[in-house]
């Protein structure tokens, strides 16, 4: 049986193991390292490569969840107010 993982889960799995680097780093590169794994994703979209797919999904899902770290965002806090409660037109 697969372990389930709820999005605060990858966040403080990614605060445990990269806070201290990413703000070492700081927010506009570690910005930038998701904006070039999101450029990666693309690629592999391109190129139809599901195993490079399912990487670059993970990765983009890492860095965005260590961009919410640094920025003091819960991310799935957020998510839910944005996508489980939508506000009518």
């Amino acid at each position: 049986m697969q372990q389930k993982i709820t999005l605060r889960d990858v966040q403080e799995l990614m605060s445990e193991y990269y806070l201290q680097r990413d703000r070492e780093r700081g927010l506009y590169a570690t910005f930038t390292w998701l904006i070039e794994e999101i450029g990666e994703l693309a690629e592999s979209i391109l190129t139809q490569d599901k195993k490079a797919q399912e990487e670059e999904i993970a990765d983009v899902l890492a860095w965005l969840a260590s961009l919410a770290n640094l920025l003091s965002i819960d991310l799935e806090k957020a998510f839910k107010q944005k996508y489980m409660n939508p506000q009518p037109p």
